[in-house]
Formats: C-alpha cells, structure tokens, sequence
C-alpha cells in the first residue's frame, strides 16, 4: 500500500517544511509514503470561490486514478482519536488497497466534485488550521498511527 498527502498550493514556511520532512523520515520504516504538492491556481484572486474550487477539483483529479481510494481531509468530515486512526490505518491494509489519497484542499476546502468522488472524509479537529499547518498534523497524526500499530512506546495512552 503506498500512501499520499495530496495538497493544493505549496508551504514556504521553514518550520513546517522542516517539521514534515522529519515525519516523512520517520514514516519510511512503516510504509511507503509521499507528499504531493499542486501548484496554486494562477490568478486565482480574479476568480469567484466557486470558480477556484473548481479549477483546483480539476487539478485533483487529474493526478489521481480511477481505481485509487480518495480520503479527503474536511471539517465536515469525521472526527477520530489517534487510535480510532491506527485502526482505520489497519483497516486499509489488510483490505488490499494499493494508492490512497488523503487530500487537503484550498482556503476554501473543495468543489462539489471532489467531496462526491471521495471515498472518505475526515477531519483532523473541530477547530480550523492552515491547510498548510494540516500537513504537518497529518503526517504526524500518521507517524502516530504507525506506532500505535506497531506498540511502540511514542502514543501515551
């Protein structure tokens, strides 16, 4: 199983690029395991916000597949404790899937599009972030969810 963190637009923010490369590092003993950075839609201060998260649904789409299990990352989605997580984690494992996605949209979350082609919605907290912060939450939450698995001592219960 190889897992993605597909997002919109990039981070310059030295913390969280340094802060997800040391999770991108950890996770490799546990799987296979890549971040995808799209490129911001160009002009998008010219656009409606219907017009942008459509733009950007279509950037989505286009670097996923048919077949690939699409988790997006929402507030309206579902809340989970770390372990609830590793379990979901689990649960995608031993069900064979090959490519999953779990994808953080723009400032304005995603288009129509996107939230029916999804396989799933989660959410990482009631509270809003940066989708630029969530990337750093995500992998971590993930590292979490591998150690936890794996009954290693980093998640205190």
């Amino acid at each position: 199983m190889k897992i993605f963190l597909l997002s919109v637009g990039k981070t310059n923010s030295h913390f969280i690029k340094d802060g997800v490369a040391d999770y991108i590092k950890r996770l490799k003993h546990y799987t296979n395991f890549e971040i995808i950075e799209l490129n911001a839609i160009k002009n998008s201060k010219s656009l409606s916000k219907s017009q942008l998260l459509e733009r950007e649904g279509l950037l989505i789409l286009k670097n996923i597949h048919k077949n690939d299990f699409l988790v997006i990352l929402d507030e309206k989605g579902k809340n989970h404790s770390s372990i609830e997580f590793s379990n979901i984690i689990r649960n995608y494992q031993v069900s064979g899937k090959k490519k999953i996605y779990f994808v953080i949209g723009g400032a304005f979350g995603f288009s129509e599009e996107i939230y029916n082609r999804s396989n799933e919605m989660l959410s990482l907290s009631k509270m809003t972030f940066s989708h630029q912060m969530i990337r750093l939450f995500f992998v971590e939450q993930l590292y979490r969810a591998f150690t936890i698995l794996n009954n290693e001592p980093y998640h205190h219960k």
